[in-house]
């Protein structure tokens, strides 16, 4: 007697899960239903909770798609570059540019999620570590305040992503960006 083979997932996973990921980024975790879900990806809920298990499972999975992909660029910049305003910078000009991508949710869905507080300290920790570093080697100004030049750009950012949000153009962002710079403290020649 053969064995029964079991049936094959009728759907790329990848695809399902950048759908997912955009409704999340789009309405919120907590105004995007399963319905909304089902309804953005054709996926059925009793296959969608087989793939991903639950509504919570999935939003944890999905926030990590955008951190991998449509969010990557703010790690790569404090990770690729060797100062923290050349990592403000490129953040910032970075943020104009994917906030405002035609084809696509605005805005920063790890900004605009109110259950993803952890994930933006942990970034504001990062940021400020890289700064407390250029003024523990002599990049920036010995009086400067790591922690409130960090809060600043965190700031920045979010105001960013709702501006975005609310339609902001990608000009806009950048001048937001540069007038943002201007405050950055002067290195130290």
């Amino acid at each position: 007697m053969v064995g029964v083979v079991g049936r094959k997932r009728g759907f790329d996973r990848d695809v399902v899960l950048d759908q997912v990921t955009r409704a999340f980024w789009r309405d919120g975790y907590q105004a995007t239903s399963v319905a909304d879900l089902t309804e953005a990806t054709g996926v059925n809920p009793p296959s969608l909770y087989a793939a991903f298990g639950d509504k919570r499972a999935l939003f944890t999975e999905a926030v990590a798609r955008y951190q991998a992909t449509y969010g990557a660029f703010t790690s790569r910049a404090l990770d690729e570059e060797s100062t923290a305003r050349q990592a403000v910078e490129r953040v910032l000009v970075e943020a104009a540019i994917e906030y405002t991508t035609p084809g696509r949710p605005r805005g920063c869905l790890v900004l605009s999620a109110p259950e993803l507080h952890d994930l933006r300290d942990q970034a504001l920790r990062a940021l400020e570590a890289k700064i407390r570093h250029d003024v523990a080697t002599g990049v920036l100004p010995a009086g400067t305040d790591a922690h409130r030049l960090a809060v600043f750009v965190a700031a920045t950012a979010r105001g960013m992503s709702s501006l975005a949000r609310d339609g902001a153009t990608r000009a806009e962002l950048h001048d937001v960006a540069r007038t943002a710079l201007s405050a950055w403290p002067a290195p130290v020649p």
